[in-house]
């Protein structure tokens, strides 16, 4: 789906987590690691712009407990294609994982939503949203 109007103004590519989930935490974490250019920004669900998207999108308020978003290009991505497009935008090997959006998105999303019904299970949660540290807070665009 295209970018609504209503986020044309974000800087893309923009990737919406729970940022209250420590897998989702721990991939931010990943990513920023290896984008020392800083290309992909960054949002938390919880925050006032995740709540932006979700209503510009016309998605019901739980929808970035379950999945995530990737805003690039001037479209919306979820789920597996979002995570995999953010690899895209990495140093070193983990680029190598996004040809695996090649894979039908029907076989891709059910492994993703496995992992995203169970990722509090079996990582835990934060008791607070993720504090980026000073290097990275400008890569943090909804504080």
């Amino acid at each position: 789906m295209k970018v609504p109007a209503a986020l044309a103004d974000l800087p893309q590519p923009l990737y919406f987590f729970d940022g209250q989930c420590v897998l989702c935490s721990r991939f931010v974490a990943f990513c920023l690691a290896r984008d020392p250019d800083g290309h992909l920004k960054f949002a938390s669900a919880q925050s006032a712009l995740g709540r932006r998207a979700l209503l510009a999108l016309g998605l019901p308020d739980d929808t970035l407990d379950r999945t995530i978003l990737l805003l690039e290009d001037g479209r919306v991505y979820t789920r597996s294609t979002a995570a995999l497009r953010a690899l895209r935008h990495l140093r070193g090997p983990a680029r190598w994982l996004y040809p695996l959006v090649l894979i039908p998105k029907i076989l891709r999303d059910p492994l993703y939503d496995i992992v995203a019904r169970n990722r509090i299970r079996w990582f835990g949660r934060l008791e607070s949203c993720l504090v980026p540290s000073p290097q990275t807070r400008d890569r943090f665009i909804d504080l």
